[in-house]
């Protein structure tokens, strides 16, 4: 009888899953033939079982003109995927200018209708998002699609086709899946009442000058200090009554910008009004955090899966390379541990992935996914 531990290496050695990638100047369906082609030949093979493809907003034209040629190049049927405001693979990354992400499925794995045992892909536009009111018990891991500049609306597509409603749920046949959230947040504060606003206008939480509540928790001579930058700063609300830190383990929260100050009132305004007796603490997005976070995510993972066949990431377009400073750390959290996988990304409007046993839609968050391919 052979040993199960080498057959199953020596498959894993035989590679059935590639990425590919490719960026121009222009969005032309020759940009995605090359990043097709580019995983094609990374798989030793010039057929593909399914593919995911994904591309910047810049494709929002032309779309079923791209999505066709990355069927037609590989012979295959299934092509699912979606425009969004950046894409990656483990090696090059795209924010600004057209590019396509492409990885491959060349073995027994392929995209397949979603079955209610393992992961669920979900790809969906903001709208389409929207009319999901309440994501199932599946463990799900995808990304809500980005629109492009000017009318160009986002996209979503299986099958090879452009999908109307703008919602797709696939799941990866013979294959496994593990899934960990990033969030990256710094409490500032204990979990507060809001005792003053006015709409959008926070005026006091805790019988206290909301400004102060806030500055309190910022380290005193830090770089941050006194105010760090309006896009990290966020009220926290939660319906829970413990410690921040279980309100954000458990997912019991919902960020609410912060957008404005006024030194005078010593009041903070917020994107989304709230009332009187509603219940917040002050938050941080910070990079240093936020890597910490994914590298304990990343080590969940590896526990869980610790020969992955490839990994995706979807991430939110408020992290990546420019809120770390040139460098994705989420991703190199996942090539440090991985170095030798096919890794997919993109980086969206927002994201949905399990917290605390559910799933649910995230922002400013990465959610990271290993998928074992169940060779037969």
């Amino acid at each position: 009888m052979p040993d199960l531990r080498s057959l199953r290496l020596s498959r894993k050695d035989a590679r059935s899953v590639a990425t590919g990638f490719a960026s121009g100047e222009r969005p032309t369906a020759d940009l995605v033939a090359a990043a097709v082609e580019q995983a094609l030949a990374k798989a030793e093979s010039s057929i593909a079982g399914s593919i995911l493809l994904l591309l910047t907003p810049h494709f929002g034209r032309n779309t079923q003109l791209a999505v066709s040629t990355a069927a037609r190049v590989a012979h295959c049927v299934q092509v699912a995927g979606c425009t969004a405001a950046g894409v990656f693979t483990e090696s090059e990354w795209s924010l600004d200018a057209p590019a396509a992400a492409a990885l491959v499925l060349c073995g027994d794995t392929g995209l397949v209708a979603a079955t209610a045992v393992g992961g669920v892909l979900t790809l969906a536009t903001a709208t389409a998002a929207q009319h999901l009111a309440e994501i199932d018990a599946a463990v799900r891991f995808g990304m809500y699609c980005a629109d492009g500049e000017g009318d160009l609306p986002a996209r979503v597509w299986s099958h090879g086709r452009i999908i109307g409603d703008g919602n797709c749920a696939l799941s990866f046949s013979h294959a496994r899946t593990a899934t960990r959230v990033s969030r990256g947040l710094k409490v500032l504060s204990d979990v507060m009442a809001v005792t003053g606003t006015d709409g959008y206008d926070i005026f006091s939480v805790d019988n206290r000058p909301a400004m102060a509540t806030l500055l309190a928790g910022l380290p005193p001579n830090s770089p941050l200090s006194p105010w760090p930058p309006f896009s990290q700063l966020f009220a926290a609300v939660t319906d829970s009554t413990a410690d921040p830190g279980r309100a954000l383990k458990e997912g019991r929260y919902h960020l609410v910008p912060i957008i404005g100050i006024s030194h005078d009132e010593q009041s903070l305004t917020l994107a989304l009004p709230l009332d009187v007796g509603d219940r917040l603490f002050w938050t941080l997005r910070q990079p240093a955090v936020a890597e910490s976070d994914s590298i304990e995510a990343v080590a969940e993972l590896d526990a869980l899966i610790h020969e992955p066949d490839f990994a995706l990431m979807f991430s939110c377009i408020g992290r990546g390379p420019y809120f770390f400073g040139s460098a994705d750390r989420d991703l190199a959290c996942l090539r440090e541990r991985f170095p030798a996988i096919p890794i997919l990304g993109a980086y969206g409007a927002g994201e949905i992935g399990p917290v605390a046993g559910k799933s649910t839609f995230l922002s400013y968050s990465a959610v990271m996914t290993l998928i074992d391919c169940v060779h037969t």
